[in-house]
């Protein structure tokens, strides 16, 4: 069994999930990584990390975790970054469109944390982290509304996490970002990427909430670039 706490990161291959990979690495973390192309990316320890060919689309996960636990022996975190915007209103999406988001924004990460639940549950304090997003708690263009809809029931996924693990030690946390410095953002934003969060910052950001203790549970966290009325 390693020594090492072992995070497993979906969506690692570049944004939030590659800066997430690099800070946990530095702080002495064994990772594995889900990636469209399992190659080993720059920034992180090779002899702790273990590249996986993950396409959150393929129902994976099971397979994934077994690799995980043959390799390190435990599961100490899992951090579902991976995810996909249609930038639609809910009139012009249709149901493919919708279900495209839902399967890799929600039903990808439950399949990644109902794996591995045994595995976190084990150590005693497990930890989650579901990166939803702002557009999670609020619905702020037509465009973003599709893309809403799954990030609300992201959200609502950590919270069901969190309860359905918290008694074994498991505390998952919704994090919940504007505009993030990434390819997506790029897409579909004409800010300046130093007008956006940058991805390190959510980086840290993780790394605090996995290092906190039991009895300092966090069930969501919003961050943003930008002033609106709440947020």
């Amino acid at each position: 069994m390693s020594e090492r706490p072992v995070a497993m990161i979906s969506g690692a291959s570049r944004g939030i999930g590659l800066a997430v990979a690099r800070r946990l690495s530095q702080d002495g973390w064994a990772l594995s990584l889900g990636m469209r192309h399992a190659v080993m990316p720059e920034g992180v320890d090779p002899e702790h990390t273990h590249p996986f060919e993950y396409d959150a689309l393929a129902s994976s996960e099971a397979a994934w975790v077994a690799e995980v636990t043959e390799r390190f022996g435990r599961i100490d975190a899992v951090v579902a970054n991976a995810g996909v915007m249609i930038p639609k209103s809910v009139i012009e999406a249709e149901d493919d469109d919708l279900d495209a988001m839902f399967a890799v924004n929600v039903k990808a990460p439950r399949r990644m944390v109902k794996a591995a639940f045994e595995p976190l549950a084990a150590t005693g304090r497990g930890r989650v982290i579901i990166l939803a997003s702002l557009s999670g708690k609020r619905v702020k263009s037509a465009k973003s509304g599709l893309y809403s809809m799954t990030k609300f029931a992201a959200v609502a996924l950590s919270h069901a996490i969190r309860q359905a693990g918290y008694d074994r030690g498991i505390r998952a946390t919704a994090v919940c970002p504007g505009f993030v410095a990434t390819d997506m953002a790029r897409q579909i934003t004409d800010r300046d990427d130093a007008a956006m969060t940058d991805p390190a910052e959510l980086a840290d950001v993780v790394a605090m909430l996995i290092g906190l203790s039991n009895t300092a549970s966090v069930a969501e966290f919003a961050v943003n670039c930008q002033l609106e009325e709440q947020y």
